[in-house]
């Protein structure tokens, strides 16, 4: 009897301690491959800003980017032939549930070399604000002259 009390517990504490469903379905939304097509800013103006410490805004705008959930693993390439280097790059990512009843997620992005080892353990923190079958959306807070300042980063899905 001792055996079974103490079964049910772990099964209980391993099924209470599990992947939300909710993000469970987002991974499967977000497998396959992405488009980068739209980046603004909370605040009018230009701003020479550098995305994940790889490139400029410019070089990320019709960049491609490949989710792969069962491993949490992805790739982007750099497209624009006026950017150096060009090609692909690589990345480790987790989606966080942070609340149910908004949708928001908190979105963890470790650019990686190709066998997924981070050089310096650096990631990045976003917010998924918006996912569907066909668009996505990440939001990402820096400061700018000690204020927040919002950088907006529009996908669409191009295929699975």
């Amino acid at each position: 009897m001792k055996k079974i009390i103490v079964f049910v517990l772990l099964a209980s504490m391993v099924i209470s301690c599990g992947t939300p469903k909710t993000v469970i379905q987002s991974k499967k939304v977000i497998k396959g491959y992405w488009s980068l097509d739209l980046i603004s800013y909370s605040e009018p103006g230009t701003y020479d800003v550098t995305l994940f410490n790889d490139a400029s805004k410019e070089c990320f705008i019709g960049s491609t980017w490949r989710f792969i959930p069962n491993n949490n693993t992805g790739i982007y390439t750099i497209n624009d032939a006026h950017c150096v280097p060009i090609g692909d790059r690589n990345f480790n990512f987790t989606i966080q549930e942070i609340d149910g009843n908004t949708g928001l997620y908190d979105f963890l992005l470790k650019p990686t070399d190709a066998k997924q080892n981070s050089a310096d353990n650096t990631g990045f923190r976003l917010q998924l604000t918006q996912l569907s079958e066909t668009t996505m959306r990440w939001e990402q807070t820096v400061s700018v002259d000690g204020n927040p300042f919002k950088i907006y980063m529009n996908f669409n899905k191009i295929n699975e």
